[in-house]
């Protein structure tokens, strides 16, 4: 039976991350540029330049 030593796990713990990141990366950008959420993004941007924010005054 072959032990598992350190050498073995950094190389999985580092294999395994940087496809993780890799596929975590691919999705974000999959998501940030469909076309169906562009409204919403295009809603968000603008929201900043709302005049409809105004102080409470309870």
């Amino acid at each position: 039976m072959m032990s598992i030593d350190h050498d073995i796990l950094v190389w999985f713990s580092k294999s395994f991350g940087l496809f993780y990141l890799i596929a975590l990366s691919i999705g974000v950008l999959v998501y940030a540029y469909w076309p169906s959420n562009k409204k919403s993004f295009d809603q968000a941007a603008q929201a900043i330049l709302v005049d409809d924010d105004k102080p409470y005054r309870g």
